[in-house]
């Protein structure tokens, strides 16, 4: 039985945590807050909840199959999943509005043939071909089994796209896959938007970013009763089942190392711990930048990726009025100029019109009464700011042209507006320790957008989490925790789940 800590109270971090207790191994976490979840927390005035974290769950089988593998008690009897269907709507710049269904991919196509004219939905559905074929390529070494050492076969993008031009030069990048094989700059915004949505840019991500809408629509989105923040105590309350003990409000300040591999942890008061295996769910920057792993090599480390400086700007309102019965749970409305957009978050700046994600959830759980409603809006934004602003003078500004926008789903949002409670990147980093949020790992553009490995640079250390392989979302962090629990259990020979 070895002796492992655990560095943060991150969804990684405790699905690690739990499956390494399983094994008989004697687990602690430390972390730094007040409350385990991470980044899924949860925002609470008045009788109005809201999540402060991602607000749907993709890949639920990733915390099934956790579930089972720690207990009897499997997922469903711990919290309630509901399908979210419609899985989307779609307001663009032109006024044209799409419903999207969950999990159909007829439905899909239909309701784009229908909305954008014909041929729409034949492209979109030739799309999807292709970007199913990059999941095939791409789902077992990208996302079940550790990353090797040579990343080279990742550097190539798994994408089949069209050969289109005099020079026959298939699209390098997501944003060139709208425009040279959707040719409507509709559905050019519908696949860019899920891209966006995880802070990349279209114009840099790989081709293999098609990954995203595929697995969106081809696995569906689901929706836990109470909120994100409901499966985080679930994932906490199984952890505590199996023994794992948890030090919470204790910062972490060093990993210590003797004779070439980690043997514990320097802690800002209580310390130092010993342990066999040290597993850090924290964000990986923050990790070396807070010099807590003294790497002389943390240059060259994977973890700088392209959307290292991309944050999330959240806007929770509580509403007056009850929620329609024909309202969407989640509603994407998109900026009339995305390159414009993203111009702005690469200058470190607040884009005048931004895309929006506006999430109406009905669930009692999250509001006092039928009288009112909890929505969320969130948008993309630069993790810092490079105008001569703090976030503390940018965010009520750029909050207000984030509900402009949300009009267009939610008629009279402004007059229904009790009061709004707006979070920036200095928030994200508040809870944290890092302002920007990680987006999964891509193959192709060279390696450029994949995550640390789990093997760290020292023996005995192990990274879990949204900066870890296979990165950022709900999802990649659980797979994270099974990897590096995999990799502690059957030793460096492991190669992921079967």
């Amino acid at each position: 039985m070895a002796r492992i800590a655990v560095i943060g109270a991150g969804m990684g971090a405790m699905a690690a945590a739990a499956r390494l207790a399983v094994a008989g191994h004697r687990v602690t976490v430390y972390e730094r807050a007040s409350t385990h979840g991470g980044s899924v927390g949860r925002f609470e005035r008045d009788g109005f909840a809201f999540d402060t974290g991602p607000g749907l769950l993709h890949l639920p089988a990733v915390w099934r199959d956790l579930f089972i593998k720690t207990g009897k008690e499997p997922l469903e009897r711990c919290v309630e999943l509901t399908q979210v269907d419609p899985a989307s709507r779609h307001v663009f710049a032109d006024g044209t509005d799409v419903l999207l269904p969950n999990v159909s991919r007829a439905g899909i196509l239909s309701a784009l043939e229908t909305a954008l004219g014909p041929g729409s939905g034949e492209r979109w559905g030739g799309f999807l071909g292709r970007a199913g074929d990059a999941w095939e390529r791409s789902r077992r070494p990208l996302l079940e089994e550790p990353l090797p050492a040579d990343t080279s076969p990742l550097s190539k993008d798994p994408y089949p796209a069209l050969r289109q031009g005099l020079l026959r030069r298939s699209a390098r990048t997501l944003g060139e896959i709208g425009a040279r094989e959707l040719r409507d700059p509709r559905l050019a915004a519908l696949l860019d938007s899920h891209a966006t949505a995880y802070g990349l840019d279209p114009r840099t991500a790989p081709a293999a970013a098609a990954v995203l809408p595929y697995m969106e629509q081809t696995f569906g989105s689901w929706y836990v009763k109470g909120g994100l923040r409901a499966l985080a105590d679930a994932v906490h309350e199984r952890c505590l089942a199996r023994k794992v003990e948890f030090v919470l409000g204790t910062a972490v300040t060093g990993v210590l190392e003797k004779d070439g591999r980690v043997v514990g942890l320097e802690l800002e008061s209580g310390g130092p711990v010993e342990a066999d295996v040290v597993v850090s769910g924290a964000p990986v920057p923050a990790l070396f930048e807070d010099r807590i792993v003294a790497w002389d090599r943390r240059d060259e480390s994977p973890h700088r990726r392209p959307d290292a400086r991309t944050g999330r700007l959240t806007v929770h309102l509580a509403l007056r009025g009850g929620r329609p019965d024909d309202a969407v749970h989640r509603t994407v409305v998109h900026a009339p100029d995305a390159a414009a957009e993203w111009d702005a978050i690469d200058a470190g700046t607040t884009g005048t019109h931004p895309t929006v994600t506006v999430m109406r959830p009905d669930d009692p759980l999250l509001r006092p009464d039928d009288g009112h409603e909890s929505v969320t809006l969130t948008a993309t934004a630069p993790a810092g700011l490079n105008d001569g602003r703090t976030w503390a003078e940018a965010a009520e500004a750029a909050a207000d042209r984030m509900v402009a926008a949300a009009e267009s789903a939610v008629p009279d949002l402004r007059g229904r507006i009790l009061w709004r409670e707006v979070r920036t990147p200095d928030d994200t980093r508040r809870d944290t320790a890092c302002a920007a949020v990680p987006a999964p790992a891509l193959a192709g553009r060279s390696g450029a957008f994949l995550p640390e490995p789990n093997s760290g640079p020292l023996p005995g250390l192990y990274f879990a989490g949204g900066w870890a392989h296979p990165g950022g979302g709900l999802a990649h962090a659980g797979m994270s925790g099974a990897l590096v629990a995999g990799l502690i259990v059957e030793g460096p020979d492991f190669r992921g789940s079967r």
